[in-house]
C-alpha cells in the first residue's frame, strides 16, 4: 500500500513545479526580446543605410544652373549668311558662352581670371546652347537670357553652401553675385536619365548603364526561362530515378551556390577566348548571367511542380491523357505561377550582379548608348562601381542616386514577384 503525500511534500512539489514553469516562462520570455531586439536592430540598421543613401543622392537629381545673357549673333552662327540646321549645328557655341560670361564680369581681364571664370558653367553648355538654338531658329539675331548648366565644383558649392567645394576666392566671389541677383538656381536632372557617362559629373548619366542593363536581362531571360523551365520538367516529370539523375540534381544544387566570379571566369575562358565573341556586349554578359541563374530557375521550377498534387496527374491520366499531355495541359499551367516568381527573383539577382561582369570587360569607360545586344555597354552595378571609384565628389552623390535606382528597380521585380504568386497561386 502506497503511501499517501504529506501536506508539506505536495506543497514542495507544487513550489518545485511552479518554481520551473517560471524559470521556463523568464527563458521563453527573455528568448522573444533577444529575437526583437535583434530584429529592431537589424531594421534599424537597413533603414539607416537607405536613409544615408537617400540623402547623399537626393542631390544627383537636381542640378545647378546659371542664368547668362547670350548674343546669338547671326555673323557668329551662319557666317555665310545662310540659316539652316547644318551651319547652326556646326558653329562654336563655346565660344558664345565665354562671351555672355566676360559681359557678365566685365571686370575680369587678367588671362588667369577668364579661365577660372570659363569654368563656372559646364563644357557642355555649348551643347545646351546649339540645342535650344536648333528647336528656336528664331533666335538667331536676337539676345537670350538662357539657364546653362554650372560645372560639378559649382554644384557642390551651391548645393551644399560651400562645403567641399574647390573653388577659387574669386570664384566664390562671382558665385556670390549670381546667388545674390537670383541668376543660381537648381533644377530636375533631367540629363542624369538622358545622358550615358562622362568624365564630367555634372554630364555623367545612367542612359547607357540602364540600355545596357535591359539587353543584358533582355539575352538572359531569352535563355533562362526556356532552358530552365525545360529542364526542371524533364528532371522531375520525365526523367528515371538513378543514379545519373541523381548526380545531375546534386550538381545543379551545387552550381546554385558558386560564387559567381567564377561564371564570369567562365565566361571569360569560353565565351571571348575560344568562341572569340565581342568583348564588354550584352550578348556575352547575358551568356555569363545565364549560367549563373539557370540552377536557381531549375530548383525553383522543380520546387512548383512538386507543389502540384499528385491527384491531377492521376486524374489526367486515368482520362486517358497521355503522360506528355498530363504534365503540359494540367500540371504545367498551376506550377507555372511558381516558375515565374523563381524567374523574377532569378532576373533580379542577374541584374545585381557585378563580379561576373568585370571579368568579360564590362567594365570599360563606354559614353555611347548601345544600340544592340553587340554594342559595347556597362550595366547599372558596374556603372556605380566605376562612379564609387572616381575621386570627386559630384561623382558620389551619381554613385548614391544610381544605387536608389538599381533598388528601385530590384524593390519592383521582387513585387511583381510577391503579386504573380498571390494572385496566381492555388493552394490545395
Amino acid at each position: 500500500m502506497s503511501k499517501k503525500r504529506s501536506p508539506i511534500k505536495r506543497r514542495a512539489v507544487r513550489e518545485a513545479v511552479a518554481a520551473n514553469l517560471e524559470r521556463r516562462h523568464r527563458r521563453d520570455r527573455r528568448l522573444r526580446r533577444m529575437g526583437l531586439a535583434a530584429i529592431v536592430i537589424g531594421l534599424g540598421f537597413l533603414a539607416f543605410m537607405f536613409v544615408s543613401i537617400a540623402v547623399l543622392g537626393y542631390g544627383a537629381f537636381r542640378q545647378t544652373h546659371i542664368r547668362l545673357e547670350v548674343n546669338f549673333e547671326k555673323a557668329e552662327l551662319a557666317p555665310d549668311g545662310k540659316v539652316d540646321k547644318k551651319a547652326l549645328a556646326q558653329a562654336d557655341y563655346q565660344r558664345l558662352v565665354k562671351r555672355a560670361l566676360r559681359e557678365r564680369f566685365p571686370q575680369v581681364r587678367k588671362h588667369r581670371l577668364k579661365r577660372q571664370l570659363y569654368h563656372l558653367v559646364s563644357s557642355g553648355a555649348g551643347y545646351r546652347l546649339r540645342d535650344l538654338v536648333l528647336a528656336h531658329p528664331r533666335w538667331v539675331g536676337s539676345r537670350r537670357k538662357v539657364w546653362l548648366p554650372a560645372d560639378d565644383d559649382v554644384d557642390v558649392w551651391f548645393k551644399h553652401h560651400g562645403a567641399g567645394a574647390r573653388l577659387t576666392k574669386a570664384q566664390q566671389e562671382w558665385l556670390a553675385s549670381l546667388q545674390e541677383r537670383g541668376e543660381m538656381r537648381t533644377f530636375f536632372n533631367s540629363d542624369f536619365f538622358r545622358n550615358g557617362d562622362s568624365r564630367e559629373p555634372e554630364q555623367a548619366g545612367i542612359l547607357g548603364a540602364l540600355v545596357g542593363s535591359f539587353y543584358t536581362l533582355l539575352v538572359t531571360l531569352g535563355l533562362s526561362l526556356p532552358l530552365g523551365i525545360a529542364a526542371a520538367i524533364y528532371l522531375e516529370e520525365f526523367a528515371p530515378k538513378n543514379r545519373w539523375t541523381d548526380f545531375i540534381e546534386v550538381n545543379i544544387n551545387n552550381l546554385a551556390a558558386v560564387p559567381s566570379i567564377v561564371f564570369g571566369l567562365l565566361g571569360l575562358a569560353v565565351f571571348l577566348d575560344f568562341f572569340g565573341m565581342p568583348r564588354s556586349s550584352p550578348l556575352v554578359g547575358g551568356l555569363v548571367l545565364t549560367l549563373m541563374t539557370l540552377p536557381t530557375l531549375i530548383i525553383a521550377g522543380r520546387a512548383a511542380l512538386k507543389s502540384v498534387p499528385p491527384s491531377i496527374r492521376e486524374a489526367a491520366l486515368g482520362l486517358g491523357a497521355s503522360r506528355m499531355q498530363a504534365v503540359f495541359h494540367h500540371v504545367l499551367p498551376l506550377a507555372m505561377p511558381g516558375m515565374l516568381t523563381g524567374t523574377i527573383i532569378g532576373m533580379a539577382q542577374a541584374l545585381g550582379e557585378t563580379a561576373p561582369l568585370l571579368m568579360i570587360g564590362m567594365v570599360a569607360f563606354i559614353v555611347d548608348v548601345p544600340h544592340g545586344v553587340l554594342d559595347p555597354a556597362t550595366v547599372l552595378p558596374v556603372q556605380i562601381y566605376l562612379w564609387a571609384d572616381s575621386p570627386e565628389r559630384a561623382f558620389l552623390e551619381k554613385t548614391a542616386a544610381a544605387i536608389l535606382v538599381l533598388l528601385a528597380f530590384l524593390v519592383l521585380m521582387n513585387l511583381a514577384a510577391i503579386w504573380l504568386r498571390r494572385k496566381f497561386e492555388r493552394r490545395w
